[in-house]
């Protein structure tokens, strides 16, 4: 008989600080849906070979499907209290996801403007997330797809800086990654706070890239050859 473990190697916190946790994040505007989760020594859907596992909505419609409906988060989580959950990204808000060294200096300089940085979220492996604005209906026309707009799954080939935007999401805390460890909020959202403009905190994460890029040229020219 195959060898099976019931659940991560972290428990995370009890169902009512999770329901907690996503009612504050509907409470601040962000459209969420249920996502799979681990389970056993993979991941919750019936896909063989899942290439993503813990990690992808439960549902092709999601991005219908996401919603700031409380009603809606209390039937998810009483059809199955361990799914995970994702936000959707290009409606209320869109993400800047950094590694974290370039999103703690980036908290820094932003901070040093500005008292409130938005929402900030941490997760695997060491990466940052800056929740902030999305665009306005005004702005419909200027928007389009580029490869700064990354799908959740390439993050290989995106691991620098990922702009999550229209027709993308990202796991929202408590959500767990198959290693146990779950995604966890630096700075929560807060009910009725505007998100920060997009624009003013990529030029921050921008400008810290820049310097640290600075930093480690005189390094790679000695030990270039």
């Amino acid at each position: 008989m195959p060898r099976r473990r019931s659940a991560p190697d972290s428990a995370g916190p009890g169902p009512e600080e999770r329901a907690r946790l996503l009612a504050a994040a509907q409470a601040a505007g962000l459209l969420i849906a249920p996502a799979a989760h681990p389970l056993g020594y993979g991941c919750s859907c019936d896909r063989v070979g899942c290439p993503t596992p813990a990690a992808h909505p439960v549902s092709f419609g999601w991005q219908t499907q996401a919603s700031d409906d409380p009603a809606h988060l209390e039937r998810w989580l009483a059809a199955d209290p361990e799914a995970n959950f994702v936000a959707a990204t290009g409606i209320t808000h869109d993400v800047l996801d950094v590694p974290g060294p370039i999103g703690r200096a980036a908290l820094t300089r932003i901070a040093a403007d500005a008292p409130e940085a938005g929402p900030v979220a941490i997760t695997e492996p060491d990466r940052y997330q800056f929740f902030t604005a999305s665009r306005a209906a005004i702005d419909e026309d200027e928007w389009w797809p580029c490869e700064l707009d990354c799908h959740p799954e390439t993050v290989d080939e995106h691991p620098g800086l990922r702009w999550h935007c229209r027709g993308s999401y990202v796991l929202l805390p408590p959500s767990r990654h198959m290693s146990g460890a779950a995604v966890s909020w630096f700075r929560a959202p807060v009910a009725g706070a505007a998100p920060p403009d997009p624009v003013r905190v990529l030029a921050a994460i921008a400008e810290v890239w820049e310097e640290l890029d600075a930093s480690e040229e005189p390094e790679e020219e000695l030990t270039a050859g």
